[in-house]
């Protein structure tokens, strides 16, 4: 059994995601970011960093319980763990690896900011705005450009897509016209209809 320490968020649904791909059993441990529930002893024990997601594998790799925070690190410890969405050989997996720290460096970052100066800053900073919206507008260029020759990020589905998908879910928040990017809108669509990827989406469910 895994326990799962997420919220609603890009990040966290990128582990709920792998967690339904791989058939994992899990619990759901709802850490409500917006009351400050990342900060809780008991949470930061987990992750010293204060961040969702982590995990708590309690068959981990020594047979004990395995705590494990930073949603990249938890989906290769996952596909590890599975043997499912890191193709071999060792050239494939770097391939995959690749555009997953793609993500990790790029499109959750600079999204991510986005988000922030068009939807919660206190007050207007054009450059802020100007800086992160054309850089996402770059990152997607770079998606489409890619995926105009390729099904997946890395040829197969993988946890590259697992960890872009939830992002991208957001496109809305960023100001992108996903029709405006045809190759990346294929490839969402495509994997938003897989039934593992619409449970995850919808972790946690909180009744408010």
């Amino acid at each position: 059994m895994i326990d799962l320490y997420t919220w609603s968020t890009p990040n966290g649904r990128k582990v709920s995601i792998m967690l339904e791909e791989c058939a994992l059993p899990y619990r759901v441990h709802p850490i409500d970011i917006g009351k400050g529930d990342q900060f809780t002893p008991e949470f930061v024990a987990i992750n010293p960093n204060s961040k969702i997601p982590a995990i708590v594998d309690q068959r981990g790799p020594e047979g004990s319980p395995y705590p494990l925070f930073e949603s990249g690190a938890i989906l290769l410890y996952l596909a590890w763990k599975t043997g499912r969405f890191l193709p071999t050989p060792v050239v494939r997996q770097f391939h995959t690896i690749q555009w997953l720290m793609f993500q990790m460096g790029g499109v959750g970052p600079f999204f991510g900011q986005a988000h922030h100066f068009l939807r919660n800053a206190p007050e207007p900073v054009p450059y802020a705005i100007q800086r992160y919206t054309k850089e996402t507008l770059r990152l997607y260029g770079v998606m489409n450009s890619h995926l105009e020759h390729h099904e997946y990020l890395a040829d197969v589905y993988s946890v590259a897509d697992i960890a872009t998908y939830p992002w991208v879910a957001r496109h809305e928040w960023h100001k992108v016209d996903l029709e405006e990017f045809p190759a990346v809108k294929r490839w969402f669509d495509a994997i938003g209809a897989r039934p593992a990827v619409q449970a995850g989406m919808k972790v946690p469910q909180v009744v408010r």
